[in-house]
């Protein structure tokens, strides 16, 4: 990873990013506490953690051609100063909850373009497969470590100086991060030439057989991640203790950060995309043994392989963004992320469901990864024809 840190331009990128996502769980963190504190409801609260989300969602497929359209420096930059902006209004004292949850709405909105660009400006920083591979082991390691630290220290800056100080301090790093991009990245053109549709990149995507199979490859996560939607639940099931429920949350991403890092260690970019149909599989297998019942520790060794696993999601998505042509990679990158998002929360609401049914959150896991297997195994067959029809060789 040495020789991709080297490089000024990503590590500029990849600083702020790294910050951009600190400050997002400040502000989870801030907006939950600050709307249950003045109206005592759990649901409201619960909607307000929604609104961190779902624009995301909707901005990722409606806004992520921009960074096709324009500069992708610009739009990097543009994108982190309005969400300095908007988060700074959410950081004024006493700011009443609509406009608060307004200007929430507006910075989620704003970072679509965003993430789309970075993708993207990633990917014309890094010509090398290699190399830009070995650049999304590293993001992918930073952002799980960033929400994981943003989340503990957020709580612990929200309750220790009060959900503004906490809100300003996310705004000030946006702000840090647009003079940031704006100093240390280089100018380039535009990618396309302004005159696509925003579902163009929608429409090239779908026509595109090898990149159907990647997507299906990715939304097998979906049901990989039921078991962080039921910790509560589990923790009850197997007689841990309350803290457990943050223990069993931080084993997957742990387990993630671990994950990527063997993969990048040990297999080269070849290597990795030559067994990503089996790697697709393995952390739904590895879920189906909480057929056993486990206890606390094996549960968290569990959920801990099954994270580790799940890395193979890395190559997933800079394998997509390469067979994108760099025109699209913005809007295309948008698709990818939303799909992705809109699988997990279908597959923990999928959990839900199962569980309530079952009366058994270890069952309900059990019947998800079951489910991912049988879904799994037609995609990874799918996916060996791709290579063979790519590189000649199965595989």
């Amino acid at each position: 990873m040495g020789a991709t840190l080297a490089n000024h331009e990503f590590r500029t990128v990849w600083l702020a990013e790294a910050q951009s996502v600190l400050g997002d769980q400040l502000t989870t963190v801030a907006l939950a506490l600050t709307v249950y504190q003045r109206t005592h409801s759990a649901l409201l609260a619960a909607v307000a953690y929604a609104l961190t989300f779902l624009p995301a969602l909707a901005g990722g497929l409606g806004l992520s051609h921009l960074a096709d359209r324009y500069p992708r420096r610009t739009v990097l930059v543009a994108t982190a100063a309005a969400q300095a902006v908007f988060v700074g209004a959410m950081a004024i004292p006493g700011m009443p909850l609509v406009p608060l949850c307004g200007f929430l709405v507006l910075a989620r909105l704003a970072g679509s373009p965003s993430n789309a660009a970075q993708n993207a400006l990633t990917r014309e920083i890094f010509t090398d497969d290699e190399l830009y591979l070995r650049s999304q082991d590293i993001r992918g390691i930073t952002t799980n470590t960033a929400q994981l630290a943003g989340l503990a220290g957020g709580g612990f800056l929200v309750t220790m100086a009060g959900p503004s100080v906490a809100l300003a301090v996310d705004a000030a790093t946006f702000a840090l991060a647009a003079a940031a991009l704006y100093r240390w990245v280089l100018p380039r053109p535009a990618a396309g030439d302004g005159t696509a549709r925003w579902s163009g990149a929608i429409r090239w995507v779908a026509a595109q057989p090898r990149l159907r199979v990647l997507l299906g490859l990715s939304w097998l996560v979906g049901l990989a991640v039921v078991p962080e939607g039921l910790v509560a639940p589990l923790a009850r099931e197997i007689g841990a203790p309350d803290e457990a429920v943050g223990w069993l949350l931080a084993a997957d991403p742990l387990g993630f950060i671990a994950g990527v890092f063997l993969l990048s260690h040990y297999l080269s970019a070849e290597r990795r995309k030559r067994a990503l149909g089996v790697l697709a599989i393995v952390p739904l297998v590895v879920l189906l043994t909480f057929a056993g019942r486990p206890s606390l520790g094996v549960a968290l060794a569990i959920i801990a392989a099954a994270g580790a696993a799940g890395a193979y999601i890395v190559t997933v998505g800079a394998t997509f963004i390469t067979w994108v042509p760099n025109e699209l990679r913005g809007g295309a990158g948008g698709l990818y992320r939303t799909g992705l998002r809109v699988a997990q929360g279908v597959g923990v609401a999928i959990g839900g469901a199962l569980a309530e049914w079952t009366s058994s959150a270890s069952t309900a896991i059990t019947i998800a990864a079951a489910t991912g297997v049988a879904l799994g195994a037609p995609v990874a067959v799918s996916w060996a024809r791709v290579r063979l029809q790519e590189t000649g060789t199965p595989g």
